[in-house]
């Protein structure tokens, strides 16, 4: 075990690529690309989730999703997953399918914030995801569904935790292996964290893997990973330089990014939590991905470095 009860190793999956380069404003170069996935996956991490097959006018960073994943030198360990919004999505996804291993559905615990993302109700997504899971399943790939503003959503306010476990067990009905729940624009609490996890790893820990995307919109991302930790969750999303925000974030704050891998597992690595992760391999991809971009990222030890003890 870590130090003071916590679990000796936890899986973390790396998101920048997709989640993070999404929400850039200027249009990164695939060769770019490229090489910023081909150092990320020889960093140590054993997910990796790299495109999205999303229709190019309503994102267009993320339009070279078959140039990216025909181009990437991933080693074998690493399991590569994309992001698939509707069947189209799969439909284009599939035709490239040697080259990744998973795929991710997503849709929101609230209405509001679903219709603002993807104009459909929930009950709507969760028809299309069926339709998805089922193909994607006979295709041989694994499954992940991820719920959007699981703790709180801009517009409906704190999401009932009773909410956000029905949308799980549909998700697990439908096919999906592990499931996600995202703090999408950062309006969770540790206390409120530590109870989520502990009903839900009750409740479905032994069905479906969970896993915990936090935002650190306002400061409490590794907070919330601690909280998540003590109550049983063994598996993180994370962005190198904490890169990324919801588009979606309200009517009048705009969301900053994901948790930092970095931050994350130089976290873990100092608690006595393994990851399998390089953290100076980490760093130097994110400072590539800082270089690339031109401008400073959000990422804490990205400016402090790593902690050395003499």
């Amino acid at each position: 075990m870590g130090a003071v009860g916590l679990p000796a190793r936890v899986h973390v999956r790396e998101v920048g690529p997709r989640d993070g380069f999404q929400n850039e404003p200027e249009t990164i170069a695939t060769a770019d690309k490229v090489a910023l996935v081909n150092a990320l996956a020889r960093t140590g991490l054993s997910r990796l989730e790299v495109t999205s097959f999303v229709r190019a006018d309503v994102i267009p960073q993320l339009a070279d999703a078959v140039e990216l994943l025909g181009a990437i030198d991933v080693p074998d360990h690493v399991s590569v997953s994309v992001l698939v919004p509707n069947a189209r999505g799969l439909d284009a996804a599939l035709e490239v399918r040697d080259r990744f291993d998973e795929v991710n559905v997503f849709l929101s615990a609230s209405e509001s914030h679903n219709r603002a993302n993807v104009n459909r109700s929930v009950a709507e997504s969760l028809d299309g995801i069926g339709r998805v899971a089922e193909r994607a399943r006979a295709a041989g790939l694994r499954c992940q569904g991820t719920i959007s503003t699981a703790f709180g959503c801009p517009y409906e306010g704190r999401v009932p935790v009773e909410r956000a476990l029905e949308i799980a067990r549909a998700l697990h009905d439908l096919g999906c292996e592990e499931v996600g729940f995202g703090d999408t624009t950062g309006m969770a609490n540790p206390v409120q964290v530590r109870a989520f996890f502990a009903r839900a790893t009750a409740e479905l820990g032994e069905q479906v893997e969970l896993t915990a995307h936090f935002h650190n919109t306002r400061g409490q991302g590794l907070a919330n990973v601690l909280a998540a930790l003590d109550a049983g969750c063994r598996s993180f999303e994370s962005s190198f330089g904490e890169l990324g925000g919801c588009p979606q974030s309200g009517p009048t704050h705009p969301a900053t990014g994901n948790i930092a891998s970095e931050d994350l597992v130089s976290m873990l690595h100092e608690m006595g939590v393994e990851t399998g992760i390089d953290l100076a391999a980490l760093i130097g991809a994110s400072r590539a991905a800082r270089d690339v971009l031109g401008r400073p990222l959000g990422s804490h030890v990205l400016t402090a470095g790593p902690v050395e003890w003499r």
